[in-house]
């Protein structure tokens, strides 16, 4: 009998919620929790500058945060902000720490970020479809891919980092 358990695991117990308006109580802990797990992995683990991992974006866009149950543990963000002058949001900072993407935490912010641009396009009156645009590196354009994320443009340098835009069509 082996030692090594290969079989997959349950994910522990977890949440997905949207960090409220930046006005409210609490909000800016709960932001907090969103930009450490991003310097975790973009600044620790990937080796980029700190001072691009918090930018202008970040006090208007929308947060969600991915957090173990019962401890409220934060172990993944991403956020979305509509593009001024545009009409699609932007999908950012997806960032999962590394000892819990076994469990496609990723797949299910995208999903809650999708749910939500919907929603929120609807209230707007927006066409009969979401536009969502992300910069996605390289060695995860297949995991967006496999997200109805389409390939768009050439690859780009942004922040030290080959990118490529791939965008995404949500009907509503």
């Amino acid at each position: 009998m082996s030692n090594h358990d290969t079989s997959p695991r349950a994910p522990p117990s977890h949440e997905i919620i949207v960090i409220p308006p930046a006005d409210q109580y609490g909000s800016r802990v709960l932001l907090d929790q969103c930009i450490d797990v991003r310097i975790d992995v973009f600044v620790h683990e990937q080796g980029f500058p700190l001072d691009v991992e918090v930018d202008e974006q970040d006090p208007t866009a929308t947060h969600f945060l991915l957090r173990l149950l019962p401890s409220l543990t934060p172990i993944g963000t991403i956020r979305t902000y509509k593009v001024e002058r545009t009409n699609y949001h932007k999908l950012s900072r997806l960032a999962v720490l590394k000892s819990y993407r076994q469990y496609h935490f990723g797949r299910d912010l995208v999903l809650s970020l999708h749910r939500w641009v919907k929603e929120d396009a609807k209230q707007t009156g927006e066409l009969q479809v979401a536009k969502v645009v992300c910069h996605s590196q390289l060695p995860v354009k297949r995991f967006y891919s496999k997200l109805g994320y389409q390939l768009e443009g050439e690859e780009f340098d942004e922040d030290g980092a080959p990118h490529q835009k791939m965008v995404a069509y949500l009907s509503l």
